[in-house]
């Protein structure tokens, strides 16, 4: 079948979806964060929440269609968001419905929510453990550990006294949505276009469903055994890092060696941690105990995107000079005092079920110890593998992806969760896989050039002679970012 047949058939098909969409779905006007409201539909269909119960309860999926601009729409082109968590729906509103109205000229764009998050949450219930809370206990890393491991078994029995059977909240389950998706939609195949956990999930669905697959557009590739990243790979993510901000005069000077001083604060705060009081909401002052595991907890969360690294690069060099400002501020804006740990089931559960190989699991207990953030990175992954018997879904389901659909995967080479050479590596096995560098882009790079836009809608359209390489300006890394 030529590709003009094929499109041709994605039209008739199109139209047919719609007819038999009309009575499933509601017209709706999107409101997103910018104001401009756009006429959608929203729609539905019922999955079981455990496939392997044959008696399992029923649950609801929900989605956003945005339909095509143009008259010889492609196949359905379904969204699928990070985290695990995240909402399709809700990146929609955000910096991407930009990028959400453009791919409407490819076809229908789908915003997916994934089973527990957005409109598929069903009111699944957050979990207050009875662990943590003592903001002033000193704990070293086996304790840090062991308190969230013990949170996340306590949860696992919460959850399923509630009702919630939190076996199927698993990605293999949710590729099975998307499955249920594409024959909600009376397609015959559907394209995926993720980022982050959404590229992990587009991975596994190129495993169990490849037949039903277009082509898939990713970013900040998460492998199928990368769920956590390897500490000596962040280590080089901040070389990198040193490299960018090298080329600026007054950053070089104020930051000549990153990784040194991080550690010099490290052992410091390691040898006497600090007593702080931060601000609260109700204008009260809480005390805490900051320690080591903190301040890598902190980088952690600090260095997805470089418009956020000259905040930990900030903090870090105030706490060398004795000067705790940055680190209140900071501590304000996210920390409340005396809060027992949370948990929400699907990312609990979707990263649990995910896992880690023994092999991979070997590197991580060799390179955390000296690693830059330690093991936290993905904290409380891998220290909490194999929390709930039986869940972990194997080293089958690790098994990175083969096969010639096209796929187009942007890296970003700032991207301090997911890193150049595992994305590479996690698309090793696809024969028609297209990697396209972004030089200066941190890990959400869909709204970081236009160019980006340009080589996904080249992609989108079959073109040959995709670039390789796009290069994006880098933020003042002596500008606090709040």
């Amino acid at each position: 079948m030529t590709k003009l047949m094929k499109m041709a058939l994605g039209a008739a098909v199109s139209a047919l979806a719609l007819t038999g969409l009309a009575s499933a779905e509601e017209l709706i006007s999107f409101e997103p964060n910018n104001g401009e409201a756009v006429e959608a539909y929203q729609g539905s269909f019922l999955v079981p929440e455990n496939r392997a119960n044959p008696d399992s309860r029923m649950i609801e999926i929900g989605y956003v269609r945005f339909p095509a601009t143009t008259d010889t729409p492609g196949n359905p082109i379904v969204y699928l968001a990070g985290g695990p968590g995240g909402s399709g729906t809700g990146t929609a509103r955000g910096r991407r419905f930009e990028l959400f109205m453009q791919m409407r000229q490819h076809g229908d764009v789908i915003a997916f929510d994934q089973r527990g998050t957005g409109l598929s949450g069903n009111n699944l219930p957050r979990c207050v453990s009875s662990h943590g809370g003592d903001d002033l206990a000193f704990q070293s890393d086996a304790e840090v550990a062991a308190e969230y491991r013990a949170a996340i078994i306590e949860c696992g029995e919460f959850w399923r006294a509630e009702g919630v059977e939190i076996e199927g909240y698993t990605t293999r389950e949710s590729v099975q949505d998307i499955s249920d998706l594409r024959g909600h939609l009376g397609a015959d195949q559907v394209s995926l276009w993720g980022i982050s956990y959404g590229s992990h999930l587009a991975l596994a669905a190129l495993n169990d469903i490849p037949d039903e697959l277009d082509r898939i557009v990713l970013a900040s590739v998460e492998g199928l055994d990368q769920t956590v990243k390897l500490p000596a790979r962040t280590d080089a993510y901040f070389a990198r890092l040193q490299d960018a901000v090298n080329t600026q005069e007054a950053a070089r000077a104020a930051y000549p060696d990153i990784a040194q001083l991080m550690r010099e604060v490290h052992a410091r705060i390691e040898a006497e941690p600090l007593r702080v009081e931060v601000p609260q909401r109700d204008g009260s002052m809480a005390e805490f105990l900051v320690q080591r595991h903190h301040l890598q907890q902190f980088a952690s969360m600090m260095i997805s995107d470089p418009q956020n690294t000259s905040a930990l690069m900030a903090l870090y060099a105030t706490l060398y000079a004795g000067d705790t400002r940055v680190l209140v501020g900071l501590m304000t804006r996210f920390q409340r005092a005396n809060q027992p740990i949370t948990l929400r089931p699907m990312p609990t559960a979707m990263d649990l079920a995910s896992g880690i190989s023994s092999e991979r699991q070997a590197e991580f207990d060799t390179q955390e110890v000296n690693g830059l953030v330690g093991g936290y990175l993905n904290f409380p992954m891998p220290q909490a593998s194999g929390a709930w018997e039986g869940f972990d879904l194997g080293d089958e389901f690790r098994t990175d992806p083969v096969g010639d659909t096209p796929v187009l995967v942007l890296t970003g080479t700032l991207d301090g969760r997911t890193y150049v050479e595992g994305q590479a590596e996690a698309i090793a096995g696809l024969s028609n896989a297209h990697q396209v560098i972004v030089e200066n882009a941190g890990h959400n790079l869909y709204m970081s050039s236009s160019e980006v836009h340009d080589v996904i809608h080249a992609f989108m359209r079959d073109e040959e002679g995709l670039t390789s390489h796009i290069t994006v300006n880098l933020p003042d890394f002596t500008e606090l970012p709040f």
